[in-house]
């Protein structure tokens, strides 16, 4: 399997606590998350990973070069900052082009069963692991009817829903029937505006989730990912 992990963000929120690497190499008791995440990822059988870079993209490939743990490691360097989406469109110039792609947030992480979901998937367009949480009010909740997203929410209203977790599966061809920026956000840019025409799947979970873009998740990160990932 193959897996785009966006690790471009400036990480402004955790500048209190980790202000000297980017926010995917935030230690974890002197281990960056992005290392846990990768580890992970080897347990699930992946064997090609694009990491989307932009700030400080350097100290990521010093730790990372062309391989860990096995996987083949790439890079999509962005110029500028692409946005969610931009960044999307330029890693999958460096995927195959005839399986279906992986996408992942280098700030969360997500205990996912990858098969399931991919069998699930099958043939759709794109797919979205969907979170179940008791407050959505960060995230905004996820509508869905039969396993099809009809709405994104908005933030604020303090209720159990299902957030978009930061982990989507999508053919590499997805894109190319819309007109898009350069620069644009997927969620909002694209998702939320086409979601009629793009008719994206959820795949429900429930399983340990992680954010670690606030300082008081990322010392929770501390114990609990660690934990999480040698039980794999």
């Amino acid at each position: 399997m193959q897996a785009i992990i966006l690790a471009g963000g400036f990480g402004t929120r955790l500048k209190t606590v980790v202000s000297d690497v980017p926010k995917p190499m935030a230690p974890i008791q002197s281990k960056p998350f992005l290392a846990y995440l990768l580890d992970y990822l080897h347990a699930m059988e992946f064997k090609q990973i694009v990491l989307s870079v932009h700030h400080m993209s350097e100290v990521i490939q010093a730790y990372f070069q062309n391989n860990y743990r096995g996987m083949t490691i790439t890079y999509a360097f962005e110029n500028e900052p692409l946005g969610t989406g931009g960044a999307i469109v330029h890693a999958l110039k460096s995927v195959r082009q005839d399986e279906p792609t992986w996408v992942l947030n280098g700030d969360t992480f997500l205990a996912l069963d990858y098969k399931a979901m991919y069998q699930q998937h099958r043939n759709s367009p794109l797919t979205l692991a969907l979170q179940k949480v008791q407050d959505a009010s960060r995230y905004g909740n996820v509508a869905t009817h039969e396993n099809q997203i009809i709405e994104f929410q908005e933030k604020g209203a303090v209720m159990p829903g299902l957030i978009n977790a930061g982990v989507y599966l999508l053919h590499p061809t997805l894109f190319t029937a819309f007109s898009l920026p350069p620069i644009f956000s997927f969620e909002q840019d694209f998702l939320q505006p086409l979601i009629t025409s793009i008719k994206p799947q959820a795949f429900i979970v429930n399983q340990y989730f992680i954010d670690i873009g606030i300082p008081e998740d990322y010392q929770r990160a501390q114990t609990e990912v660690p934990r999480i990932i040698e039980s794999y």
